[in-house]
């Protein structure tokens, strides 16, 4: 079947794409005439939503290191909708981009229309506004996949890593024509899949008497519209013969296998790498230096004048427009200097989105506040400062999450007298790692290692990569046992050997007891007590997270799809 042949088709219903799904699923292709490897070295593409400073951009480039590693010498391709300013603080120079216009997703899906029109508004059964979508959908992925199928063909690539894109709705037009892509060039294809739809939703008429809504219940709006949710299913993700689904956790992969029915030889769990350069412990003349950068960063300057908290709130929506760094202040006409003695600073490093419940680390610091053992060395050293760095920017959709963040740091200066208020700091950074006063720029090892304590008080992950990173570099942590609670399990080490199990504070869901309170406040003020600690969870780290074990399962998949391919 040709791009051409699927220009001719006249769908304009569910139904209609899901026989169109029906075709391509009894499609076989001719066996190739060379290994995977060898097609690999001609190109290797990366397929997700957008490429920018976060999580799943840096496990790309993590999986790219490893395929490279098995392919040496393959060009990388990077293919987005969009490529965010931050994407060259991830993304090596000498790989090559190919920006396909509508392929972002979410709000950033020609505004949100689309999305808003699939999921937050009804689609009735047979309805004139359900046939229009279908017909929408299927226009709007013939234009990509032509364009997909073009790059594929003219760079001849070999292997397609989809990320996210076919797991987590967020364009459906375009996850259609990826589907429509690669079963049309035959590519070999690995669905990468760090959220799923189902994971945290489902329809209301499911959920038990008195649970509560999921974050992604929208996506079941309309599951009684069975054609439309059908094909939906069909795509997220799609059992091609020539796709292998490479989950993040085990939870996703079970479920694909006992849920959906995927074969087992095609669904793998793939885990994550912590580079090398985590485990390298920082002089203390090299963690001034990272402070003065990140001074600069935030401020322009080595000691921060930073905005008031008030003013800024009220102007937030021109600066999530154009989001830059920045510090706020209880008020005005007061200065930062992280390179001092005595400046605390603690470090979320995550965007800013409703499931990482980033308010809670303001009520964490209230109540450590509260507590009179840290109060009393606080009170005591009028030099002392706080700061609660988060270094992700804020996706314009959920302007709500940075606002309920403002709000929580304004509540605890308020709960406390202004001398102690004066001397607590939010910080911003927004992906951004230099400063054009810099000569170099600060990589991830670096902001981690800004650090005294890092939080996580995250809700629900499908990794929770902050935890190992966290300990690599030898920073305290307090993180919530986040859904879904296998997960975290597996991600902290639970169950294995004491010597490979990361040790961490609990972050709770409610009040915060004071064991914890007393451990938080021992790591902050005598940071020499936790070097065994840090010694262990470097050591659990290192036994679990190398690059060389990721590369492995690369290799695995690798060859499981040669054979899927040799044996058409």
């Amino acid at each position: 079947m040709r791009i051409e042949d699927l220009k001719q088709r006249h769908v304009d219903t569910g139904d209609g794409i899901s026989e169109v799904l029906d075709e391509l699923a009894r499609h076989t292709f001719d066996p190739p005439s060379s290994s995977l490897r060898d097609r690999m070295a001609q190109g290797i593409g990366f397929v997700t939503f957008a490429f920018d400073i976060d999580g799943v951009s840096m496990e790309i480039a993590k999986y790219a290191r490893c395929l490279t590693e098995i392919s040496p010498g393959a060009p990388i391709h990077c293919i987005a909708g969009n490529f965010g300013e931050k994407a060259d603080a991830i993304l090596d120079p000498e790989w090559q981009r190919c920006r396909l216009e509508g392929a972002d997703g979410w709000d950033k899906w020609d505004d949100g229309k689309w999305f808003a029109r699939l999921f937050f508004e009804d689609l009735p059964p047979g309805s004139q506004q359900s046939s229009e979508l279908s017909a929408e959908m299927w226009q709007q992925a013939l234009v990509l996949a032509e364009r997909l199928v073009n790059y594929i063909e003219d760079n001849h690539l070999g292997l397609l890593v989809i990320v996210n894109t076919n797991s987590n709705p967020g364009n459906v037009a375009y996850a259609l024509a990826i589907v429509l892509a690669t079963e049309v060039t035959g590519c070999a294809v690995i669905n990468n899949n760090h959220d799923f739809y189902w994971e945290g939703g489902k329809a209301g008429c499911k959920r038990n008497p008195g649970e509560e809504p999921g974050p992604r219940d929208h996506f079941f709006r309309n599951h009684d519209n069975e054609e439309f949710f059908s094909f939906l299913q069909r795509i997220f993700p799609w059992n091609g013969r020539n796709w292998v689904q490479a989950n993040i956790n085990p939870v996703q992969s079970r479920r694909l296998i006992d849920r959906f029915h995927f074969h087992p030889d095609s669904v793998f769990t793939i885990g994550t790498a912590i580079d090398a350069s985590f485990f390298d412990e920082p002089t203390p003349a090299r963690k001034v230096e990272n402070r003065r950068q990140m001074a600069h960063v935030l401020g322009g300057t080595p000691v921060i004048e930073p905005a008031s908290v008030g003013r800024f709130q009220q102007t937030l929506g021109t600066w999530m427009a154009d989001q830059a760094p920045l510090v706020c202040a209880a008020h005005r006409d007061l200065q930062l200097d992280i390179t001092a003695d005595g400046a605390l600073y603690l470090l979320q490093p995550t965007r800013i989105v409703p499931r990482k419940r980033i308010w809670r680390d303001w009520e964490l610091i209230a109540a450590l506040l509260q507590y009179e053992p840290f109060r009393f060395v606080f009170d005591q050293r009028p030099e002392m400062t706080l700061t609660l760095h988060v270094s992700g920017p804020v996706p314009i959709e959920h302007r709500d999450a940075m606002d309920r963040l403002l709000d929580a740091y304004r509540s605890t200066l308020n709960s406390v007298p202004l001398d102690v208020g004066r001397r607590l700091f939010q910080a911003f950074s927004v992906g951004c790692q230099t400063h054009p006063s810099l000569t170099t720029k600060l990589d991830i090892v670096d902001i981690y290692h800004l650090a005294d304590l890092v939080v996580f008080p995250s809700m629900q992950e499908g990794r929770g990569l902050p935890i190992p990173e966290a300990a690599a570099a030898g920073i305290p942590l307090v993180c919530s046992e986040y859904e879904p609670r296998a997960v975290f399990e597996e991600v902290v080490g639970m169950g294995r050997p004491s010597e490979q199990v990361i040790l961490y504070e609990e972050f709770p869901d409610g009040a915060f007891p004071e064991d914890l309170l007393a451990s938080l406040t021992s790591a902050l003020l005598d940071p020499e007590s936790q070097s065994e600690r840090k010694a262990h969870n470097r050591k659990a780290v290192l036994a679990r997270y190398s690059l060389d074990s990721l590369t492995d399962t690369f290799r695995q998949i690798v060859d499981r799809l040669d054979r899927a391919s040799e044996s058409q």
